[in-house]
């Protein structure tokens, strides 16, 4: 691989998606003004609550505002993979550039790369934001956090979450709308994988299906390397589960783009939307 033409055409992607995020000035504000409302009322609806939940929380240090803070951090993460790759797809069919981009000399690999980046940055300094606020303004202790476990919770749940996203958009490039995958881990990962509330408040029968949504084990990964100090050791078991969704999902997701991408070009769909 030629790592200078690869970093080339990441950055470019980079600065194209940037330039058209920011001629978009008000709803490019609002990306971050959302987030900052968001995280004050969850702050004021923990303290509405006080201690009652504190049974449940127990494992994650007993607060409910540091559970929920982390909740909707890799949220925003999980949004942001199953959206980008869609909707890059979306905006490719309908301004007439997907196709130019996908005839030029660039592996489809890193096409798929560098279309999403930019989004994951946004995303990175929105959870920036809920992190810092948290710490300073709302007295989330994050003293002892292991910082490298949480990292490698992090890399491995943002490489999960985006096979899912790869194989959402391959829906959206064949059948242009409904896309099933979409909504079912948009709407269920929220409710069941321990977004807002621990899943072991939920029926034992809806905890199965929560074991099977990588969110459940990012969630309880992170929580435990940030407010319990947990070591990779204690992390090992999330970690591991990580990784087995990344090694099955990651060539699922090339080969369901690839394939869809035949598809549409076999039918000559590629552009319709």
């Amino acid at each position: 691989m030629n790592f200078k033409s690869f970093f080339k055409k990441t950055f470019s992607f980079i600065i194209k998606d940037f330039l058209i995020q920011i001629s978009y000035k008000l709803s490019f504000f609002f990306q971050f003004f959302s987030v900052v409302i968001s995280t004050i009322t969850f702050y004021f609806i923990s303290t509405m609550m006080g201690n009652s939940v504190s049974y449940y929380l127990e494992p994650y240090g007993g607060n409910y505002f540091s559970f929920v803070l982390i909740g909707i951090a890799l949220e925003l993460y999980l949004w942001t993979s199953l959206g980008t790759f869609s909707n890059s797809i979306r905006n490719g069919q309908m301004m007439g550039t997907l196709e130019s981009i996908l005839i030029t000399p660039t592996n489809l690999n890193t096409i798929i790369f560098s279309s999403s980046l930019w989004d994951f940055i946004v995303a990175t300094f929105q959870v920036l934001i809920l992190l810092i606020m948290g710490f300073l303004i709302f007295g989330v202790n994050f003293g002892n956090a292991n910082i490298v476990g949480a990292l490698v919770i992090l890399l491995l749940s943002i490489i999960s979450f985006s096979c899912i996203g790869i194989i959402s958009a391959s829906f959206i490039m064949v059948f242009k709308q409904g896309d099933p995958i979409n909504w079912v881990f948009s709407s269920i990962s929220a409710m069941i994988g321990g977004v807002f509330f621990p899943i072991t408040v939920l029926p034992a029968w809806i905890q199965t299906f929560s074991y099977l949504l990588p969110l459940t084990y990012s969630l309880n990964g992170m929580r435990h390397a940030l407010l319990q100090n947990y070591t990779i050791s204690s992390l090992s078991f999330d970690i591991s589960v990580l990784m087995l969704f990344c090694l099955f999902l990651l060539p699922l997701s090339l080969i369901s783009f690839r394939y869809a991408l035949k598809i549409t070009k076999k039918e000559g769909t590629l552009l319709q939307y």
